[in-house]
């Protein structure tokens, strides 16, 4: 297994079962992450899933402020297999987009795509104004990857933790790794 770490932001938007998900799915797969959170992130999540994030964490999991602009992560020469924003607010897509980095988060994934190197965002917000779908091409023209969540349902979801599990296992593609979450699709058979 590749040793890289991934980065995993989590910002203020609705979605911390997807971070929820994704942490506990790197960690049974020994991946080793790197997260970061927004004052936001760090609330949301709470509310959302009625725990701490750093509960969440594997031992020895950093664990860094948005302001903590001296982390590895803030580096090009540390070397990570990408970086996933997830949830990720519009506000955070629009900096990342535009090339701001006014903090860590911002900064981290600038790394990535300076470095040519996997940047997913998962974006919540509906409906999407103008101003959210250029941002979103930016991005995309900048070399991101925008993964909204918005699950199938040809694996026949029967709870909602299905539909956090098609997400994340949409991530895990796109990251190169192994997941057993969603089967990809077969076609019909006839």
């Amino acid at each position: 297994m590749n040793t890289l770490p991934v980065i995993v932001a989590v910002t203020g938007a609705s979605g911390a079962p997807y971070a929820q998900r994704l942490l506990q799915c790197l960690a049974d797969e020994g991946v080793p992450a790197h997260v970061v959170a927004s004052a936001a992130g760090r609330l949301v999540y709470r509310l959302e899933t009625g725990r701490n994030l750093k509960e969440d964490l594997p031992n020895g999991i950093p664990l860094y402020g948005e302001e903590e602009f001296s982390a590895p992560i803030a580096s090009g020469s540390f070397r990570t297999r990408g970086m996933v924003v997830v949830p990720c607010t519009m506000g955070t897509l629009a900096a990342i987009a535009n090339g701001l980095a006014n903090n860590l988060i911002h900064r981290a994934a600038d790394v990535c795509l300076k470095e040519r190197r996997p940047l997913i965002v998962v974006p919540r917000e509906t409906p999407l104004s103008l101003v959210h779908l250029k941002n979103m091409v930016a991005l995309t023209e900048a070399g991101g990857l925008v993964l909204p969540p918005a699950p199938g349902f040809y694996h026949q979801p029967r709870r909602v933790e299905d539909l956090v599990d098609f997400i994340v296992g949409r991530i895990l593609d796109h990251l190169d790794l192994p997941q057993q979450l969603v089967p990809s699709w077969q076609g019909l058979s006839t």
